[in-house]
């Protein structure tokens, strides 16, 4: 499964998981992405992978059931 929103790129991101004792060890994070299906301007139905931000946002039209 692609870890990339198809409308605004945001992906898999870096960083540290620092313990109690301040110690580091890198970790990453996934990006909420669902594949859901999508109108496009010229009215046809596709399935994308967006992220929950873009759904909730309304950055893309959802396919009415």
């Amino acid at each position: 499964m692609s870890r990339v929103c198809s409308v605004c790129g945001k992906g898999k991101m870096s960083g540290n998981t620092v313990s109690h004792s301040n110690r580091k060890a890198p970790t990453h994070w996934n990006a909420n992405i669902q594949k859901v299906s999508v109108v496009d301007e010229k009215g046809t139905v596709s399935k994308k992978y967006v992220c929950t931000r873009c759904l909730r946002n309304g950055a893309v039209q959802r396919k009415a059931d």
